[in-house]
């Protein structure tokens, strides 16, 4: 009969423990120093390891080498521990068996001696679904048991564990699977069982199990069902229902071009070939996690990304498109997407806003960069167009230019725009197209559906040369009056603070502000 990999590769020694060194070691030198305690927890994620280790523990106790830190394996206790048939060992499902009569028959079972081997082993599996009262019940037995009695219990939630209990053991935790050690494990498996597998395939599912070690296998026996003895990473990404590095990467192109349409597209196209939108959004935080790792550790991430070399090559190549304010943005809408998701009775449409949000959120700017070319400075390190920190003479108007201009950002709805190309005077010369603005709109042509228009009506790109002045007559209109302020000005204090430059260079990068109260700070 066929037996599924995790079970038949199952490790019987600590040695082969994948991971979990800390854990080896300590138990190893317990057994060498006859230190062997009558109660341990082992806690951690599924798949790490727990029960396994629980096992090779009893092998170690009751093998008639032992107690010995490498059980031959041969001998009756340790074959009959291996295939679970020793009546020495009992394994117990706590999640069938949590209630108080069933931990008082354990604890009627535990005044009887082994009847073969040294120690008689209890291994409770997922041990937090134990009742209060059964705990209570176990509690003073756990305390104190016989000499020959050794308790294991075994939980991906320690927490709840009640501390009475958790006091009187040794506890373990169990942590998730290094990705290279799991990939490593899985090679090496797919070389017994003749199985052609590269290193894009076994990421894929190192990947699929989270750092659980039975969930990568589970979905490696799931591939070999699929696809035989040569497996195919689209063919197992189909199968895992998981999305190519490829996929992900439209994302992040859409976000580079300022694209929202293509955004719309990639979520028509998942809906299309039934992709499940709540899956795609979990990768896709995933993947700007990825994204942000790569650019804030540089070289030193590779141990914090779950993934083959050449995906971190990758991943470091679209990185370095972003900054890392951009990067934490949209991993912070992403999770707030994947969480609306959970929910949502139309998961296309949010999926589709959470998208177009991203592309938007990726034309913000940082207060200080607005501010200081608010102030005509521009710093050394925003990209082009340039603001000029001097008042050069305002270029001749091309006025035909600048309505055509207008014209097309009103039809487009973007009036912010618009009203910005109203107030300026604008002249192509060469290949730039030169403004000349107040402080006020200066922002408002960093915008890239700004640069979008400019090469939509002018019909080729043109890098924008913006300048600062304050002449009167530039715009149309004149510049927009100052908001009023509902502070009153009956008093000294209020009509300094008012006429102080910081204050008014502020009211005019902000229209419509008001001052409502002026503190005097030496009263």
């Amino acid at each position: 009969m066929y037996q599924v990999i995790a079970r038949k590769y199952r490790p019987q020694r600590f040695q082969d423990v994948v991971n979990q060194e800390h854990v080896k070691t300590t138990l190893e030198n317990a057994i060498a120093q006859k230190r062997i305690a009558h109660g341990y927890i082992f806690s951690g994620q599924r798949g790490t390891g727990k029960t396994t280790m629980a096992r090779i523990l009893a092998r170690c106790l009751n093998c008639i080498e032992g107690p010995t830190a490498t059980p031959c394996g041969v001998c009756a206790s340790c074959r009959e521990i291996t295939a679970g048939g020793t009546v020495d060992v009992i394994e117990i499902d706590a999640a069938s068996n949590r209630g108080i009569n069933e931990m008082r028959e354990l604890r009627e079972n535990v005044r009887y001696q082994p009847a073969r081997d040294r120690y008689k082993v209890f291994i409770i599996d997922e041990a937090h679904q134990i009742t209060s009262e059964a705990f209570n019940a176990l509690l003073k037995t756990i305390e104190e048991p016989p000499p020959w009695v050794v308790f294991v219990l075994c939980t991906t939630e320690a927490h709840k564990i009640p501390a009475t209990i958790a006091s009187r053991c040794q506890h373990f935790s169990f942590r998730s699977v290094d990705f290279e050690d799991l990939t490593a494990r899985m090679a090496w498996i797919c070389q017994q069982e003749g199985v052609e597998a590269d290193a894009e395939v076994l990421a894929v599912l190192a990947q699929a199990g989270e750092g659980s070690v039975r969930d990568s296998l589970s979905a490696l026996d799931q591939a070999i069902a699929c696809c035989g003895n040569r497996l195919n990473p689209a063919e197992v990404r189909t199968l895992l229902g998981a999305f190519s590095l490829e996929a992900l990467d439209q994302i992040s192109q859409a976000l580079a071009a300022g694209n929202a349409a293509r955004m719309l597209e990639v979520v028509d196209e998942l809906e299309c070939n039934g992709h499940n939108l709540q899956h795609f959004s979990r990768e896709l935080a995933r993947y700007f996690r990825n994204l942000l790792v790569t650019r804030v550790a540089g070289a030193s991430s590779a141990r914090l990304i779950a993934a083959s070399q050449a995906q971190r090559d990758k991943l470091a190549e679209t990185a370095a498109q972003f900054s890392e304010e951009d990067l934490a943005r949209y991993l912070q809408l992403s999770l707030e997407l994947f969480r609306d998701l959970q929910s949502s009775l139309q998961p296309r449409f949010h999926l589709e806003i959470g998208l177009v949000r991203m592309v938007h959120a990726g034309r913000l700017l940082p207060i200080e960069q607005a501010l200081a070319e608010l102030k005509g400075a521009s710093p050394a390190t925003v990209p082009q167009p340039a603001i000029a920190a001097v008042k050069p003479p305002a270029p001749a108007s091309d006025s035909a230019g600048r309505e055509r201009l207008h014209a097309h950002l009103t039809q487009l709805g973007l009036t912010h725009l618009a009203d910005a190309v109203e107030n300026a005077r604008i002249a192509v010369s060469g290949g730039e197209l030169q403004i000349a603005t107040t402080k006020t709109y200066v922002i408002y042509f960093r915008d890239r559906q700004m640069a979008d228009a400019v090469r939509e009506v002018f019909g080729r790109p043109l890098k924008l040369q913006v300048t600062i002045s304050e002449e009167a007559g530039l715009a149309s209109s004149g510049d927009p009056p100052r908001a009023p302020t509902t502070a009153s000005t009956g008093d000294a204090a209020t009509e300094r603070a008012l006429a102080n430059p910081e204050v008014q260079r502020f009211q005019d990068a902000f229209p419509g502000s008001k001052v409502y109260k002026v503190r005097n700070l030496k009263e």
